[in-house]
């Protein structure tokens, strides 16, 4: 059974996914972290409060989640008792295949081993590991507490039943976790992803829209579909017939380079990075991109309400 969770890495990511872990109340959940900093507790109570703000928490539910989350620096203290550990590090392989490799000197041989790397095989992640059986890739995605998917996947190594454990827990927590039975890079949601990113900078690059254009083209289109209506199911409403002949004619038109946009890297050139300098395929001002992100944390919120009604 699983009772103790550690969490390694309290950055964007790692403190949200400590209050995904800390909303079941029966769990125990440590933020492994190098240094206590004095503001350690900012980034999760922030989420809270927003949450709060919103009526998808109670205070007293804010209060319970934090009591549920501490801070440790030493690695044996964190690892001894754990029964789940997930890592939050940067997305450098070497990084995290010492990371693991260090964290089996501490903890038990049935604790589990997570990675939550986007792009990046768990096989190869695990490598350097004594125990690979107990390994397995989940992938929360940004932001953490909010999203549902967690993509859970199978690296060459994982036994049958971290999978099981895995997906229970983690629906447990209120997530909604699937499963990738085949440890590909980027797994399933974020290939899906950048294959449309992919056509979407190739019509860019090519003068058949602009980056607005294309924004809007999904957000009122496809895009309201999809929180109901995923491509396979679209597929089947259409008729498969006609799949095959949309397909028959129109693929040999899409997109199909192996290599980064040329729009990407003029713009790196010059020093264009999006949200981050205030240009990229747009420009940004500091209200723009602060309505952005807010906007994206409102309907979020707004979802999150919407199950909670319904589960009632």
């Amino acid at each position: 059974m699983i009772k103790n969770i550690v969490v390694v890495g309290a950055g964007l990511m790692g403190n949200s996914i400590a209050q995904v872990f800390a909303s079941n109340s029966s769990l125990n959940v440590i933020l492994k972290t190098r240094q206590l900093k004095p503001d350690r507790w900012e980034p999760i109570e922030q989420n809270l409060d927003m949450l709060v703000a919103r009526g998808v928490l109670t205070r007293e539910e804010k209060l319970a989640i934090i009591g549920r989350i501490r801070f440790e620096t030493e690695d044996a203290v964190a690892y001894r008792d754990a029964d789940f550990i997930v890592e939050c590090y940067p997305e450098k392989m070497e990084t995290k295949q010492e990371l693991f490799a260090n964290i089996e000197n501490y903890c038990r041989d049935d604790c589990i081993l997570a990675t939550n790397t986007s792009v990046m095989r768990p096989t190869e992640i695990f490598s350097k590991c004594r125990l690979r059986g107990r390994c397995v890739g989940t992938h929360f995605w940004n932001p953490g507490h909010l999203i549902p998917l967690v993509e859970v996947v199978r690296s060459d190594y994982t036994d049958e039943w971290v999978i099981d454990v895995t997906m229970e827990l983690l629906t447990s927590c209120g997530k909604k976790p699937v499963y990738c039975k085949r440890d590909v890079p980027g797994f399933i949601a974020n290939r899906l992803q950048h294959a449309l990113w992919r056509e979407a900078f190739w019509m860019v690059e090519n003068g058949i829209a602009d980056p607005k254009t294309v924004d809007d083209a999904c957000k009122y289109g496809p895009g309201l579909r999809w929180p109901v209506m995923g491509p396979m199911e679209n597929s089947d409403l259409v008729g498969i017939e006609l799949t095959y002949n949309i397909h028959d004619y129109l693929l040999k038109y899409l997109a199909d380079n192996h290599e980064p946009s040329k729009c990407l890297k003029k713009m790196l050139d010059q020093g264009d990075y999006g949200f981050k300098t205030g240009k990229g395929w747009q420009e940004w001002t500091s209200e723009q991109k602060e309505a952005s992100a807010n906007g994206l944390k409102e309907y979020l919120i707004d979802y999150a309400l919407r199950q909670k009604k319904s589960s009632k």
